[in-house]
């Protein structure tokens, strides 16, 4: 098959999801190329994307000016120097008839430029986030044959964005779309609360290449520290502000050191935090790490902490990738009741929810944990193999083809299995962990 993936930007570090389903459709066998919005700096990319020869599958999308004079006057440009090499594919663009408002504010035809030099034929249009939807009902609209569009969404298309774009953003897309996707069941059901028929989309995780993550059980010796780990941006929805207050709390009863790796627009505001705390000796941020260095400090870490929290413009967290590292390493988990979190972490099993923004909670649930590491390792065990059922990259990807694959053939898309029986199994498998909380005091 031939497949068009369009993204906002690439390749994106923070958005490993999108090179995992480009290098695993090209493992299959299948052509991929990508069409991005806003191009990244290629000197600081993840390795796939050279292994791969993913800069040669990329192309940048032209830009539509906010202001419709300049809109118009660079679009004159765009036709006047584009037509000539797809004079029906430029003609099309400007269909008012067929096409109404995506000709009439100029999207089309923007579209048609990106795509004049090579005019190619996909399969499949699949828009990684529900932001690039419109642009793919365009690829839809303009390529012949027609492909099939797929639209997934993941997080701040479904949460943050509604904020800007209102609750009826997508119900023109939704009219076109040939299927849709969510990485989790609770966005899976907010697009449904928007509009889209219940039988037109599935849930379809994020996948992990758990190979890369040893599994170890977690222990303690005498006289060792807690050593705790955070995995994220530095940014609101993260909520790294309440775990290092957690901390702080717990390290006045237990020997702690928190490792808090990553980067962004909060690290003065949390430095100054860590300061006012007067826990420099102990709360130490890392910076940004590459994957092989990510792997090296959770090895040496017993538990992570991952606090997410809903953001003032509504941006929210589906299950996220760094805890699945985690639990894929053994590590037992602190997160929070949030998003899709909660269809990953498993209460009581392979580690612990509270509420949001709630310090207090955070630091009774490393109470508890700093107090038993007798449960550490039947925890990290049950996170491991809830991770290795569940979010398996090679089966996610042999799925995704497989949906592809109904959709060219106008058959019933393939449902994942629900994630309350990958649960049970989960269970089963490990004995029963079904104890209560109590046993935890």
């Amino acid at each position: 098959m031939r497949i068009a993936f369009l993204v906002a930007d690439f390749p994106k570090l923070s958005e490993t999801f999108v090179i995992n389903q480009v290098t695993g459709l090209l493992d299959r066998g299948h052509e991929v190329d990508i069409y991005s919005d806003h191009i990244e700096d290629w000197s600081v990319v993840h390795p796939d994307v050279n292994r791969y020869g993913l800069q040669g599958r990329t192309f940048l999308m032209p830009a539509l000016p906010q202001n419709y004079l300049w809109r118009v006057l660079k679009g004159l440009w765009l036709g006047l120097t584009h037509f000539h090499k797809a004079p029906r594919l430029m003609v099309r663009s400007l269909n008012l008839w067929a096409y109404g408002e995506q000709a009439l504010n100029l999207w089309l035809l923007y579209t048609a430029a990106a795509l004049a030099d090579r005019q190619p034929t996909y399969d499949i249009v699949h828009c990684q986030f529900g932001t690039q939807g419109y642009r793919g009902l365009a690829f839809k609209r303009l390529l012949q044959p027609t492909p099939k569009l797929l639209v997934m969404f993941r997080g701040h298309d479904i949460s943050c964005y509604l904020n800007q774009g209102g609750e009826r953003v997508y119900r023109r897309l939704f009219k076109h779309v040939d299927y849709c996707l969510a990485n989790c069941n609770f966005f899976r059901q907010r697009v449904i609360e928007l509009g889209l028929s219940p039988d037109k989309i599935s849930v379809h995780f994020s996948g992990l290449d758990v190979s890369k993550f040893t599994y170890r059980p977690r222990q303690i010796e005498p006289d060792q520290p807690v050593r705790l780990a955070t995995t994220g941006r530095l940014v609101e929805k993260k909520g790294i502000e309440y775990a290092i207050r957690a901390v702080a709390q717990q390290a006045k009863q237990s020997d702690l050191v928190y490792f808090i790796i990553g980067d962004g627009p909060l690290r003065q505001p949390l430095e100054a935090l860590i300061h006012e705390l007067d826990a420099d000796d102990y709360v130490h941020l890392l910076g940004w790490q590459n994957e092989s260095e990510i792997i090296q400090t959770l090895n040496t870490c017993h538990l992570f902490i991952a606090p997410s929290v809903t953001a003032a413009d509504g941006n929210q967290d589906a299950p996220i990738n760094v805890l699945k590292e985690a639990m894929a390493m053994g590590l037992p988990v602190v997160s929070t009741n949030h998003g899709g979190i909660p269809e990953l972490v498993e209460e009581g099993i392979s580690g612990f929810l509270v509420p949001e923004r709630d310090a207090d909670a955070l630091a009774e649930k490393l109470s508890r944990l700093c107090s038993h590491p007798e449960r550490w390792p039947e925890m990290g065990r049950a996170g491991r193999r809830f991770v290795e059922s569940h979010y398996s990259l090679s089966h996610l990807n042999d799925r995704l083809v497989q949906i592809y694959q109904a959709l060219l053939n106008n058959s019933e898309v393939p449902q994942a299995a629900s994630i309350q029986d990958a649960k049970s199994n989960v269970a089963t498998a490990n004995g029963d962990f079904n104890y209560s909380l109590s046993s935890l005091e």
